[in-house]
């Protein structure tokens, strides 16, 4: 194949890997994701450089970690300075577009939590480590989009040249596709408010059968703009990347018309309930002690423990908005079919982090590592892989981007700090074990202080350090795959636990940021 390959980078929010048919899920059915897996390589063992979206998305545009990117947690931005696979490229002919939930900047206006305590302490003449010469970070935020104009988006946006904006979630996103919603019907108000829905049988938090047409959901918009985007290309010279993020499988839970009624509580079964965990970790403790009395967390992001009826219905409820992204992938593999696309492109499958889903009773995602949060999943269809690979090779979102640029033949930007996927399977090589980052503005769940935890996996052990508890994580998959016998305090496993701390010490020391390169010897 001598053409250059074009991309398309699929990404949906807050799914975890074991939430497809291809990867084994007892109930679900996803034909279309399934397909590309049948047409190209699974990878078992992918997981993101930190379970929490815009940290993450960020990893995966930068190829770097978040303490090095800097977008650490929610509320921050990507600063203008870093550079992206995308944009090198764009520089290398590609053209380059995203359509969906881009979350590399605040999609709110709301002030950051500790603000105003912030900015009395720092009250001097500087304020910031860094020099504040970035570029704004307000394109994603709800003023943008109150015109009935469509807004007239700044690119290149950290690569993009085009950008069709969706934020937030479900029924209540905004952005293009909000501007976009106006115009299809007088009723736009009425079917986003919160206390608009249909009945249902449903008490889960943040359950919702919303009123929202399928036709103006957001994943019907996003499905119905990249088919359009890509009806464009079919007589296009220069090969192209496309970014498609689809903002569910994230709560609310409201998948609309149809896709409501696809799935049943009853077909679904929690794997790990609380009670199975042998040594039960403070932050579980916590959110059952908050359970048992009623309370739930203040805001609708921080993640809680449910009863397990509420547990099967916000699976049942999250399978049909999968179902719903799995049809439009269908759709959009027909469109590159139909304008002969799909045998030089390259589809990729991923998600920005998981959901506790049901795990020891726990819904959303949260500072308790745990693999349904931190595993993802991760198909590469490729017309030039060998179809139906599996690996178990350990892949991390820090890798997507090394990946696409060694497929296109392009050289990557030093300080990058993933590898080439595709190379590690040529060469049988790869790595023996990865970090995971956590990080967070507030305390939640009980902890002391805002979480910086960080998690050394491999396919034999798992290891997470909390800094400021007395306390940690130390599972031995190979005897306990499931993580429900906590070893951080067993003797027996201090000489383990010992020899994890220093391979951790190791992958957090070799996360340091090598760019900008030495200008000349010492």
């Amino acid at each position: 194949m001598n053409r250059r390959p074009n991309f398309v980078l699929i990404v949906s929010d807050q799914q975890r890997a074991d939430w497809l048919g291809c990867y084994g899920h007892p109930v679900l059915n996803t034909p279309h994701i399934d397909r590309l897996a049948s047409e190209g390589i699974r990878f078992e063992e992918f997981h993101t450089a930190s379970p929490v979206c815009m940290p993450n998305r960020a990893s995966i545009l930068t190829g770097r970690y978040p303490s090095v990117h800097g977008l650490r947690y929610n509320g921050c931005a990507l600063t203008s300075r870093a550079n992206t696979f995308v944009e090198v490229l764009k520089a290398s002919g590609y053209q380059t577009a995203a359509i969906g939930k881009s979350h590399l900047q605040p999609f709110t206006s709301n002030d950051a939590p500790f603000g105003k305590a912030l900015e009395e302490k720092y009250n001097g003449p500087i304020a910031e480590a860094w020099k504040d010469d970035f570029k704004p970070y307000v394109y994603e935020e709800p003023r943008q989009y109150e015109g009935t104009e469509r807004y007239d988006f700044p690119t290149p946006y950290y690569g993009f040249d085009y950008v069709d904006m969706v934020t937030d979630h479900g029924d209540r996103a905004g952005g293009h596709y909000l501007q976009w919603l106006r115009g299809q019907t007088p009723e736009w108000e009425r079917l986003r408010d919160p206390k608009e829905q249909f009945e249902h049988g449903y008490s889960c938090p943040q359950a919702k059968r919303t009123k929202m047409p399928e036709a103006l959901y957001p994943t019907r918009y996003i499905e119905n703009q990249t088919v359009e985007w890509i009806n464009e290309q079919a007589n296009e010279k220069e090969p192209f990347f496309l970014f498609v993020s689809f903002p569910d499988p994230h709560h609310p839970f409201n998948p609309p018309g149809q896709y409501w009624d696809r799935y049943k509580p009853e077909q679904f079964e929690l794997d790990v309930r609380a009670e199975d965990l042998k040594t039960p970790v403070p932050l579980v403790a916590f959110a059952q002690q908050r359970l048992e009395k009623g309370e739930y967390p203040d805001t609708p992001q921080e993640a809680f423990a449910a009863t397990e009826q509420h547990c099967k219905e916000a699976m049942a409820l999250t399978g049909g908005m999968i179902d719903m992204i799995d049809d439009a992938v269908g759709n959009i593999m027909d469109a590159l079919k139909a304008r002969g696309l799909d045998d030089n492109t390259v589809v990729i499958y991923t998600a920005d982090h998981g959901d506790y889903l049901g795990d020891a009773n726990m819904l959303l995602k949260g500072p308790w590592m745990r693999k349904s949060i931190h595993r993802v999943p991760f198909i590469w269809r490729d017309p030039a892989a060998e179809a139906g690979t599996v690996t178990d090779h350990l892949g991390s979102a820090v890798d997507i981007g090394p990946t696409i640029m060694a497929r296109a033949g392009i050289s990557p930007y030093f300080g990058i700090q993933g590898r080439d996927l595709l190379a590690d399977l040529a060469s049988g090589e790869g790595r023996a074990q990865l970090l995971i980052e956590h990080n967070d503005n507030v305390p939640r769940m009980g902890l002391k202080k805002a979480s910086r935890s960080r998690t050394l996996y491999s396919h034999d052990w798992r290891l997470t350090l909390y800094p400021g508890e007395e306390w940690g994580e130390l599972y031995h998959t190979a005897e306990d795959p499931k993580h429900l016998n906590n070893l951080w305090f067993d003797p027996a496993a201090r000489e383990k636990k010992g020899e994890l701390m220093e391979l951790l010490a190791l992958e957090i020391t070799a996360t340091m940021d090598e760019s900008p390169r030495a200008i000349r010897r010492a």
